[in-house]
């Protein structure tokens, strides 16, 4: 009874492991908003160098996958910084990023304390890194910051899925170069006057007639 018993025990307990294996690896069956830091939000006290929740252990609770969104609840106090350049995020600065993999989100304001709701899309796949460069540093450098690991799930909605629009390209002032529409210029016009000679020619041509008829007479 006891073999019985200890083989029983043992089948249970691989089926609890495979079924807790089966799902963690069930994929995502709609997209899902990721409050951050949970009912505390995205908060840093400046007295104490204290953040208002454990970032990273709230990460490691979540799952995230594409199209889903991160909701930062917070106030101009901090900023929202997110990056796929992990040197950026152990940098704790934007200075030498690339505007290509890091996007800064509101906050940092000139009036402290003005409250905010940031939704930020996940909209690319494997790690994803967050943090606040408020107080040059120091909030990302006390725990401000956070990685995540971004799965594919359900793949980005459409809504996600278009096109960058194009760089807006500065139009060309008139200092530099650019060209005036071409202006159209009368020509004179053509005289009706006509050769002032003509008239004298004509009194000519009487007077010899008049002449060779007199001739003929005599």
């Amino acid at each position: 009874m006891a073999t019985t018993s200890a083989t029983t025990m043992a089948y249970l307990a691989l089926m609890a492991v495979l079924i807790t294996g089966a799902a963690a690896q069930t994929p995502a069956t709609a997209y899902t908003n990721h409050t951050v830091g949970g009912s505390a939000g995205w908060f840093f006290n400046s007295t104490t160098n204290a953040t208002s929740s454990n970032f990273t252990a709230w990460a490691s609770s979540q799952t995230f996958s594409l199209g889903d969104y991160l909701i930062f609840n917070t106030n101009t106090n901090q900023t929202v910084i997110q990056t796929y350049n992990e040197t950026t995020y152990r940098s704790c600065s934007i200075s030498d990023s690339s505007d290509n993999d890091t996007f800064e989100y509101a906050g940092g304001g000139n009036i402290f304390g003005v409250a905010l709701t940031m939704a930020v899309p996940l909209t690319i796949e494997g790690p994803n890194y967050y943090f606040s460069d408020a107080e040059d540093g120091v909030q990302c450098q006390n725990g401000q910051a956070f990685e995540i690991l971004v799965q594919h799930g359900l793949g980005l909605p459409p809504s996600l899925n278009q096109p960058p629009p194009p760089p807006y390209v500065e139009p060309p002032s008139p200092e530099e170069g650019s060209l005036s529409p071409p202006v159209a210029v009368a020509a004179d016009p053509p005289s009706t006057d006509g050769p002032k000679g003509g008239a004298n020619l004509n009194w000519l041509a009487i007077v010899l007639t008049i002449g060779w008829l007199l001739l003929l007479e005599k």
